[in-house]
């Protein structure tokens, strides 16, 4: 089977995680040479056929490096259309990318959003057969008036028809247990001005207690990503609810998040319960380097998906799309059934 002519859905993929290390390093080169920048080269930060970070070098790969990159409209727009492209080429259809508003010494954290906007409304322009939408995520570190701010961003913009979603993202380790609910208040303004709502769900350990998992069941989601650490309780909600659950099996097989490799995977868990739907995603295919067609073939080799079973779990994410029902409609016209 050609996964990557299969049509595909991606929800679950975060910028600046999703940016090739090529095109990392073609930004710092232009930037060396203009001497702008004393960051060491991203091909010896992250060389290439290294895939196995960790929970604890991957967060800092962003905050020390990646973020100290892209800092102005020229290496954002660049990375994103770059980004983009790289999607649209492995056959994603449809793309809900994410980026957490970020201020840098050049941009506030509004322009860095409407650079990214602008790559958006650039790409789709450019073709017909990918759409991209774009998620405001809120960073678990982030204090109550940070987030506030996000969601009021994401509520401004949604009359462009380019933001679609807010997410609650970041360190799993940060803000433990029922801390979460600070961002309560932002994220029921999102919801009530008719925003997506999707959030990192049990990502670790530490994010898996019971008091944050009800906190962030009652935000109301639409969609919970990873999906790792859940309890009993939550499993029952999640199938009663039907909700979409966006499940990165490259990024925890490689960063040791899971156990039992691929097979072990809690795909295979999910796929035999009835209510949810699933959408496989590549949450940073920069950093892990497994795009999203590789993602499906792996979901194919390591539970016994025959081609009908894969066209239909490529399908099953339409309706949890935070687009629009002209988008909706569209994926279904395109989106193979066998």
């Amino acid at each position: 089977m050609d996964y990557v002519a299969l049509p595909k859905i991606e929800l679950h993929a975060h910028l600046t995680g999703s940016v090739s290390r090529r095109t990392l390093h073609d930004i710092w080169r232009r930037k060396k040479d203009a001497g702008e920048t004393d960051l060491q080269d991203p091909l010896e930060v992250m060389p290439e056929g290294k895939f196995d970070f960790n929970v604890q070098s991957f967060f800092p790969l962003f905050s020390s490096y990646i973020y100290n990159l892209l800092t102005d409209a020229a290496s954002v727009t660049e990375a994103t259309t770059a980004a983009l492209r790289d999607f649209r080429a492995d056959g994603v259809a449809y793309l809900e990318l994410r980026t957490t508003p970020r201020a840098t010494p050049l941009l506030s954290a509004e322009a860095y959003v409407r650079v990214v906007l602008a790559a958006l409304a650039a790409f789709n322009a450019s073709q017909t057969d990918t759409r991209a939408r774009l998620i405001l995520s809120i960073d678990r570190r982030h204090d109550a008036a940070t987030a506030a701010s996000v969601a009021d961003l994401a509520v401004r913009l949604r009359p462009g028809g380019l933001v679609v979603g807010v997410d609650l993202c970041g360190d799993p380790t940060a803000r433990p247990g029922g801390e979460v609910r600070l961002f309560t208040p932002a994220f029921a303004e999102a919801r009530g001005a008719g925003l997506g709502v999707t959030v990192h769900f049990a990502e670790g350990r530490a994010s898996g207690a019971r008091e944050e998992l009800e906190v962030l069941l009652g935000w109301e989601p639409r969609r919970l990503g990873h999906v790792i650490w859940e309890d009993e309780a939550a499993k029952r909600e999640i199938a009663r609810r039907g909700l979409c659950l966006e499940l990165c099996l490259s990024c925890n097989v490689r960063a040791e998040m899971v156990t039992g490799g691929y097979a072990g995977h809690h795909f295979g868990y999910w796929r035999g319960v009835d209510g949810p739907k699933i959408s496989l995603a590549t949450d940073d295919v920069g950093v892990f380097g497994s795009p999203l067609s590789k993602e499906y073939e792996l979901a194919a080799e390591h539970f016994h998906l025959d081609r009908q079973a894969v066209c239909s779990l490529a399908r099953e994410a339409i309706d949890s799309t935070f687009g629009s029902d002209e988008d909706k409609e569209w994926l279904r016209s395109i989106m193979w059934t066998s």
